[in-house]
């Protein structure tokens, strides 16, 4: 599935306590379809590609990672346990995703044309060099409005199809927030803003933070669907903006964000037992 990130944090103790509210074999049978549900329509992929946000942590607190050795390589492994994001994200899955949303997603993305949308959406995501996808994606946008195809607009109407309450630049504000404040706290920083000095600073930077995210998004997806026709494009924008649909991006982006957002602030805790390496 193709991502705009978007925010509506849960509340996950609630969430987890109902969880015991249901027979087990009635949880193994629904289990049994969420996972499908994961492999079809690319998402456990999309919670792989989670692990790879880590290298922008040290960067956003003015620390070289390098500094660290082998240490940040084995604790990023550790925080972002692919396993355990799976787990969180089928947990909630269970209890939040409809019969009609998952059914819908599933019939879409089993399709030809979903599958291939997948296939390509999943080897995007896992690529490691995002400077480089970037740089490839811009490239092509900008051939694409020399030529002056009508493609580009395609693919915008796509992205604001998954974002569609424009919800994206708040989920990103909020990671950053408690990514800063948690490493402020563990001593890892010595932050000299509170929380709505952040916020305020965040509001006064959005229109620039905004268009940014709008500019990557579309870099991204030109890329990542390169190989698609047009005629493809238009088929994927429209079923998005199905209801069903949006239902289904509106859980998956805010599970993502959040499982994001406890990470980070995991991992900004832990960064402090962290010891620079020493030259031998």
């Amino acid at each position: 599935m193709t991502y705009i990130y978007r925010t509506a944090f849960l509340p996950f103790c609630l969430l987890v306590a109902t969880l015991f509210a249901f027979p087990v074999s009635s949880l193994a049978a629904e289990r049994d379809r969420i996972e499908a549900f994961l492999a079809t329509t690319g998402f456990d992929v999309a919670l792989e590609s989670i692990a790879l946000a880590s290298a922008s942590a040290p960067e956003m607190l003015g620390i070289d990672p390098d500094g660290f050795g082998s240490d940040w390589a084995r604790l990023t492994e550790d925080v972002f346990d692919v396993q355990e994001m799976h787990e969180t994200a089928v947990s909630i899955l269970e209890q939040t995703l409809s019969d009609d949303a998952l059914n819908h997603a599933v019939e879409f993305y089993a399709s030809d044309l979903g599958q291939r949308l997948v296939e390509a959406e999943n080897a995007s995501h896992l690529i490691e060099d995002e400077d480089a996808k970037q740089l490839e994606g811009q490239q092509i946008v900008s051939d694409l409005i020399r030529e002056g195809s009508m493609r580009v607009e395609e693919l915008k109407r796509m992205n604001a199809a998954v974002d569609s309450s424009g919800t994206a630049l708040r989920a990103i504000q909020e990671i950053q927030l408690r990514f800063l404040l948690a490493a402020s706290a563990s001593g890892v920083i010595d932050l000299q803003m509170g929380a709505d000095d952040l916020r305020l600073l965040m509001r006064q930077n959005e229109a620039g933070m905004r268009q940014s995210l709008q500019l990557s998004a579309l870099a991204g997806a030109a890329y990542t669907y390169q190989d698609f026709s047009d005629a493809d494009i238009i088929a994927y924008s429209d079923a998005l903006e199905e209801p069903l649909m949006q239902e289904v991006y509106e859980l998956l982006n805010a599970i993502q964000y959040e499982i994001m957002a406890m990470k980070f602030e995991d991992l900004a805790a832990r960064m402090a037992d962290l010891h620079p390496a020493q030259d031998i």
